[in-house]
């Protein structure tokens, strides 16, 4: 009987930064399985729609895949809900959509993986941050009051499943990730993009580095963004 492949999760696996996760750890061997809202054309591995922010739906489905292909060896976290209003226009529904998909989500999706994780001898957990999880902006009130909450949960579970083997690891994108709705959004040159088989190549190194030099967070820009 052939040995199980290691397994890779990846929440809020859509088209674009979500796939390109999932083709790259399926080259490096894994067994790749993604969630999101939306399924996108010709998913990667196995996909499973759903609600990231259900926490009974989130149960089920992690404990179904985790009983199919074993604990995860690397889980991330991609899931945001981008919302950009000046704060008058910005509703409380707004809040709460922003925290739910972006916080709520990895709340659930770390409740699910983490002690598996721990159990099978450690693993890695990757959250995709942005240049709002460190400082807010006008109109970003929303999505970065989320986003700094994601970070300090992320701090809160390096600090406290790193010394059981997990390496918990907050990746800032701060820039524009080349997909076809960023280029639809966006008066950019793609040449000035993040590409997201760059970012996924950036994302499967954290996931193989030796305990003795982990990174807790990684500043990932294009060398044409300022600083």
């Amino acid at each position: 009987m052939s040995a199980r492949k290691p397994l890779v999760l990846v929440a809020g696996a859509g088209a674009g930064l979500g796939q390109s996760l999932l083709a790259r750890f399926e080259q490096g061997g894994f067994m790749p399985v993604g969630f999101g809202r939306t399924r996108p054309d010709g998913p990667v591995g196995d996909f499973h729609q759903l609600d990231l922010t259900d926490e009974a739906a989130v149960t089920a489905v992690m404990g179904q895949v985790i009983a199919e292909y074993g604990p995860p060896k690397v889980v991330i976290h991609n899931t945001a809900e981008l919302v950009i209003a000046p704060f008058a226009q910005t509703s409380l529904g707004d809040y709460h959509r922003a925290w739910t998909s972006m916080v709520q989500s990895a709340v659930l999706i770390a409740g699910s993986t983490m002690q598996p994780m721990v159990r099978a001898g450690g693993g890695t957990f990757i959250v995709s941050g942005a240049t709002a999880s460190l400082r807010g902006g006008a109109k970003f009130s929303a999505f970065a009051s989320a986003k700094f909450a994601l970070r300090g949960l992320t701090q809160s579970l390096a600090r406290e499943f790193q010394p059981a083997g997990v390496h918990v690891c907050h990746a800032i994108l701060d820039g524009i990730i080349d997909t076809a709705r960023s280029r639809n959004l966006h008066n950019l040159d793609p040449a000035k993009m993040m590409k997201p088989e760059d970012i996924a190549e950036a994302y499967w190194q954290l996931a193989h580095q030796p305990q003795s030099t982990w990174t807790h967070e990684l500043d990932l820009r294009p060398a044409f963004e300022g600083f």
